[in-house]
């Protein structure tokens, strides 16, 4: 091999989020749409069993049939190499040469949790804004469409607090306002932006935020704020709360109305 001859072997690169696309090379795969449930589910699903992966993908079908479907899948898949398989017993994976996007969504996921630099976790924030293979509606689709959607905003509202307790509140009230746009009625997020104001020394705009969250559960849902989320306005309304009400002052002599200007003499 020559000195200068590149040793990386072609990156292959699954992404779900958003459509399935398969690119080697970043060139595109076509793929049947059979094919790609298959692909999707075992990359979705590391190490399944064929039973496993069968039973999810044919459901309907007796147990012997969605083998014998599964195995006439795999190796027409073999016959290709731009999406390898690795076959060890009973059990079907990707390549590690397959890059797969939901995989970096989690790997992030994971690293803010555990006190990570949110700052690195913008790509996969942004990816994590599809909606994992839209338009498919297989159990084991939905299942983990919405798994990926309270990972992304678990991981927008830690980032918030991230940066909130950093000192961070332009960052901070970017991504909790990202994770209220997600999902308008979850509370949270919603809470995170009381608190980033606050933090500010915004006063109003704490005030506001909470009132309008509280009318929107109020229409949606019939329901008032938690507990926790009042709270966070006690030392904010407690010096309104405490001040006397002021005494009322004396009456103002009313005006009597104008009326029609005298008649005048001639």
């Amino acid at each position: 091999m020559a000195a200068d001859e590149p040793t990386t072997t072609p990156r292959t690169r699954l992404l779900l989020l958003g459509g399935f696309r398969l690119l080697h090379d970043n060139r595109p795969v076509v793929v049947p749409r059979g094919l790609q449930r298959i692909i999707a589910l075992i990359g979705l699903r590391p190490g399944a069993t064929r039973s496993h992966l069968a039973g999810l993908l044919w459901p309907d079908a007796s147990e012997e049939r969605a083998l014998s479907s599964l195995r006439t899948a795999l190796w027409r898949l073999r016959q290709d190499p731009w999406c390898p398989m690795l076959t060890t017993g009973d059990t079907v994976r990707l390549a590690p040469t397959v890059h797969l996007d939901v995989d970096e969504l989690v790997r992030t996921a994971a690293r803010v949790g555990d006190g990570g630099d949110p700052s690195g976790a913008a790509v996969a924030l942004a990816d994590g804004r599809h909606d994992l293979l839209p338009g498919w509606y297989d159990d084991w689709v939905l299942l983990e469409r919405e798994r990926l959607r309270q990972l992304r905003l678990h991981m927008l509202e830690q980032v918030a607090r991230t940066h909130l307790q950093a000192g961070r509140h332009g960052e901070a009230l970017q991504a909790a306002l990202e994770a209220m746009a997600a999902e308008p009625l979850r509370e949270t997020p919603h809470r995170l932006v009381v608190q980033i104001h606050l933090a500010e020394g915004n006063a109003f705009e704490a005030l506001h935020a909470f009132y309008v969250y509280r009318d929107l559960i109020l229409r949606e849902l019939d329901l008032e704020p938690s507990a926790a989320m009042c709270a966070l306005l006690d030392d904010t309304l407690a010096p309104i709360r405490r001040r006397p009400a002021a005494p009322p002052g004396p009456r103002r002599p009313t005006r009597p109305a104008p009326g029609p200007s005298p008649p005048t003499s001639v």
